[in-house]
């Protein structure tokens, strides 16, 4: 074998190892930007969330009764939800002490919870449960007292 031959036998693979690392890099890096994407996502559904529960018992608080309250408090969630960009319905639970049964009497205090769920980006829908998506919710607590005046007291 000549030298000739020799340098020019090797000249095949001149280049390959710049082309193993370019996919490979493709690779690992198309995972490290899912979870990236993934990690914003859940953090504007959490922020969203959490909005969304101070809104509705700040909403609840100001209705006039039970009933309008719920109400408006549902309002008040979608519409802030809806203004982060979460696409889900959320499910708004009420519960107030010490008067479980008229949460808008004395000095109750409510408690306002909101639940819901942000669909993970960019991931098919594999085993045909559904879109995988992150489960949230946030909770915020008001005094009755806090955002209306109490009559008949005194």
């Amino acid at each position: 074998m000549s030298v000739h031959q020799r340098r020019h036998g090797r000249r095949g693979d001149r280049g390959s190892a710049l082309v193993e690392i370019t996919w490979v890099g493709i690779l690992l890096l198309m995972p490290l930007l899912w979870i990236v994407v993934s990690v914003f996502e859940v953090q504007s559904g959490a922020f969203g969330t959490s909005g969304a529960a101070r809104a509705a018992a700040r909403a609840y608080a100001l209705a006039p009764n039970d009933l309008v309250g719920e109400q408006r408090a549902v309002a008040a969630a979608r519409q802030v939800l809806a203004d982060q960009g979460v696409e889900s319905r959320p499910v708004v639970r009420v519960t107030c002490t010490p008067y479980p049964s008229d949460c808008h009497s004395g000095t109750s205090v409510i408690t306002v919870r909101v639940a819901t769920e942000v669909a993970l980006p960019l991931f098919p829908d594999f085993f045909g449960g559904g879109a995988p998506s992150f489960a949230l919710d946030a909770s915020h607590t008001v005094p009755i007292g806090q955002f209306r005046e109490i009559t008949g007291a005194g």
